[in-house]
Order: structure tokens, then C-alpha cells, then sequence
């Protein structure tokens, strides 16, 4: 399987390098990375879709109060669809979506693929649509995805993985695409583990959000990410103890697991050039 790292959605917060740990000036950058697949036998399968094109048509469909903290930048050359024509593919070959969960930035671009079929873990999909809470009004969006017939839910009933439990394959693959439940930022916030290049890569999805959380011994994080994570977290303790396994994990085994995170733009710049790399060596 081959993986494109894509950047699917620009958000700017205020705060700079206290905010990202990384950029220059008053504004912060953050991506939506998401991953194109391509299989051998089962078309192109999208983890995450980012901000989608009615999403950039009518920002109003994002909560206000997001709007205007992630000074979000709609750009249709952004959007998943854009990215998967950019790449010689119509939208029409993304045959499956395989979701971390359903926040605004994560599910925006569903109805740009409607004939593909939607995989996302069954608690996140009832918490989206039962919207307890201030927290849950704003986060899911459900004109974003409210016309999806096509959806494959998932409980946390599967096997271990690399120290995880109810790990899943997903439904209706021939190729090896794992559901790996990492709780706590969302009701159903799930991983999604790929063998690829001679190891596994595991899409942490908003487990954390910046590189140094998970991959240094003592856990760094700017501040204003920090401020963000809790703010987002549905329970932050469970949300602690998975950032803490992603950790040994990624400690414990650097070379048989590569990890990443969903807004990161200096982790996802790092593993696109390292991508490039390894599939012009091979």
C-alpha cells in the first residue's frame, strides 16, 4: 500500500510560536493531515477528510466560536477532493473513509466522496448525534455528514495491538487497515494502523497534538496547544493515559512503529520528505 500525506485544512491561531511551538510572527500554523491509500484491490481508502469544498462555500457550516479561535483558512486547493485530482484520481476512486472521529476539521470533506463508505467508531457517531453539551454542539457539525447512508460502526471488541485493545480490522478490505481505539479527546476517537514500507504507521488522529509529546522521554507541549487539548478533551485523564502508551510505544519501538498526529506541520513536512525518500528508493 502506497500512503499520501495530505494536507487537507489551514488553521491560523493567534500565538505564534507560543502556540504551535514552531511558527514565526503572530499567527500559528496547523494542518489536517490526512492519508490517501492506495491498495491493490480496493481502490483508495481517505483517513480523515479535513475541511471539505462546502465547508469553503459556506464557512457557516464550522461553529462561529471555531471559526474565529482557529482562524480557519477555506481554500478549495485544500480540500481532500482537490488533493485527490491533484494526484490524477476522481473523487469516484475513494471507495472508503476510515475516520478518527467526527470533529468539524476531521469530517468536513465526507460529502465531497459520496459514493465511498464511512468507517468510524459507534460511540463517536452517538455522541454526534446526541450533542450533550456546549463542547459537543460546537465540535460536531452535522450538515457536514447528515446525508451519509453508507456508514460501517465499530465497538472497542477486538484484538490487542502493540498494547492496545478492541483493535478492528476494517470491514471490507482485502488489504490490512486496523481501528485502533485511542480514547479520551472524543467519545469514539480512534488510531488507524496501516503496514506500509516494512513497518507500521499508526494515524494518532488528536491523541496529541504536537511531535514532542510522544516522541521525547519527557512530554513537551507549547502552551497554547496544551490550552486547546484540554479544552477539546471529552475526559482528560483516559485522553493522558493514551498519550502516555502512544508514547512507550513510539520509545519502545521507533523502527517497527512510525507515529503521527493530525496538526502538526512541521511533523507532517517531516514525514512527506521522508516519504518521498523511501518510494523513490524503492
Amino acid at each position: 500500500m502506497r500512503i499520501h500525506h495530505l494536507n487537507c485544512g489551514c488553521m491560523c491561531p493567534f500565538g505564534g510560536r507560543l502556540f504551535d511551538g514552531n511558527s514565526h510572527g503572530l499567527f500559528a500554523h496547523l494542518v489536517c493531515h490526512c492519508w490517501l491509500i492506495e491498495t491493490e484491490r480496493d481502490g483508495l481508502v481517505l483517513v480523515d477528510t479535513g475541511f471539505g469544498s462546502a465547508d469553503v462555500e459556506s464557512p457557516d457550516r464550522i461553529a462561529s466560536f471555531f471559526r474565529k479561535l482557529n482562524n480557519i483558512k477555506f481554500e478549495h486547493a485544500l480540500t481532500a477532493v482537490s488533493k485527490v485530482r491533484a494526484l490524477g484520481f476522481a473523487p469516484s476512486d475513494v471507495r472508503h473513509i476510515v475516520l478518527t472521529h467526527l470533529d468539524f476539521d476531521h469530517a468536513g470533506g465526507l460529502s465531497d466522496f459520496p459514493d465511498a463508505t464511512v468507517h468510524v467508531m459507534q460511540s463517536e457517531y452517538r455522541a454526534a448525534k446526541v450533542l450533550e453539551g456546549w463542547r459537543a454542539t460546537r465540535r460536531y457539525r452535522e450538515t457536514q455528514w447528515q446525508r451519509r447512508l453508507d456508514w460501517q460502526f465499530y465497538e472497542p471488541l477486538g484484538e490487542q495491538w502493540k498494547g492496545f485493545s478492541g483493535v478492528m480490522p476494517v470491514r471490507g478490505l482485502h488489504e490490512e487497515i486496523l481501528m485502533v481505539p485511542l480514547p479520551g479527546h472524543s467519545s469514539g476517537h480512534a488510531g488507524i494502523a496501516v503496514p506500509s514500507q516494512g513497518q507500521w504507521k499508526l494515524h494518532a488522529g488528536d491523541a496529541y497534538f504536537h511531535h514532542d509529546e510522544v516522541h521525547k522521554p519527557r512530554r513537551h507541549c507549547p502552551p497554547g496547544l496544551r490550552f486547546y487539548q484540554r479544552m477539546m478533551d471529552e475526559d482528560h485523564a483516559v485522553r493522558v493515559n493514551t498519550q502516555n502508551r502512544l508514547r512507550a510505544l513510539a520509545l519502545t519501538e521507533p523502527d517497527q512503529v512510525q507515529i503521527i498526529c493530525s496538526h502538526d506541520a512541521a511533523e507532517l513536512r517531516g514525514v512527506q520528505s521522508m516519504s518521498s525518500r523511501q518510494y523513490a528508493a524503492s
